[in-house]
């Protein structure tokens, strides 16, 4: 691993590794961050897969944000970690000029893609990866029989990361992708706007989709199906992961709950929130750091340790 970037949050110190690992080290009982750590930044609602599980409600016609006059993007902290994402963020007719303008003030731009999509641009996404303009890629994952095309040109790319979403995911299918040293993250359901109207309709199926997963869990973290394997907060709970780590591995690798180091932004509508599926929204101001409070103070409180890593 080599040091990508460290720097001073409120009462604690942060280290940023090339292989996606951070490390937090406080000498207090707890950690008091004065800014976000990272953010999710929805930078366009425009996407013409048409998952009918979009949290996002995004469209062949939908919006792009503005993304050239984000008013605090020049209040953020360096080494904040930024995951691009949409729609389609590769759709956006300003992406490689806001990608050197994160660059230019030396923030940790990631971007997340479709499956499809990522497959059908492998030269620009080697160009924004070579040039430094991302450092991490997502890759949602679709079943659609390409998977040895998938796993080939993931392995192109040393940060790339696959994304499934439990209730969505056949366990099958990650069978088949494992033993490719792929990364893996696993994220929660979101029944919100077209997901909560797909859960609606199949719900006892997504259900069903999401037990299968966490029968079959422990066997994909003991047999090392994956080079590494993550969650969101949402798959946390849905797949009831702490049940699998000792209290001691729970207070080392648990990054913190929705909202006290991380924070969502929708440069379409102009709103900040705790997460893309937070119903309490808030318009954008030209500084993060009271942004990021007033997310914070609306947020649970964190657990307390003296070390956390990812």
């Amino acid at each position: 691993m080599e040091l990508v970037g460290h720097y001073r949050n409120g009462n604690y110190t942060v280290r940023l590794y090339d292989d996606g690992t951070k490390v937090r080290e406080t000498d207090g009982d707890s950690f008091i961050p004065e800014f976000p750590e990272s953010m999710d930044l929805k930078i366009t609602d425009r996407c013409d897969m048409g998952c009918p599980f979009c949290h996002e409600n995004s469209t062949p016609t939908g919006d792009h944000g503005d993304i050239l006059d984000l008013p605090f993007l020049e209040t953020l902290h360096p080494y904040t970690e930024i995951a691009i994402g949409g729609g389609n963020p590769l759709s956006h007719p300003d992406l490689v000029p806001f990608l050197e303008k994160l660059k230019s003030l030396n923030l940790i731009p990631n971007i997340t893609v479709n499956q499809k999509h990522f497959l059908e641009n492998l030269p620009l996404l080697h160009d924004l990866t070579d040039r430094k303009l991302i450092y991490g890629l997502g890759v949602s994952y679709v079943t659609n029989g390409r998977e040895e095309a998938l796993r080939k040109a993931m392995q192109e790319f040393p940060n790339a990361v696959l994304h499934v979403i439990a209730g969505i995911v056949d366990p099958d299918d990650l069978q088949s992708l494992a033993g490719h040293v792929l990364k893996l993250l696993v994220l929660g359901y979101k029944p919100f706007r077209r997901g909560s109207t797909l859960y609606n309709i199949l719900g006892g199926t997504i259900n069903s989709y999401v037990d299968a997963l966490k029968d079959v869990l422990p066997e994909i973290l003991r047999d090392h199906w994956f080079k590494a394997v993550s969650f969101d907060n949402l798959a946390i709970r849905q797949l009831d992961v702490k049940s699998l780590m000792t209290d001691e591995q729970w207070e080392r690798f648990y990054m913190g709950d929705d909202g006290q180091y991380t924070m969502y932004i929708d440069a379409v509508r102009g709103e900040y929130a705790a997460s893309s599926t937070s119903t309490t929204r808030y318009p954008l101001e030209p500084d993060i750091r009271t942004m990021f409070q007033t997310v914070r103070s609306s947020s649970e409180k964190p657990s307390t340790t003296g070390r956390r890593q990812q």
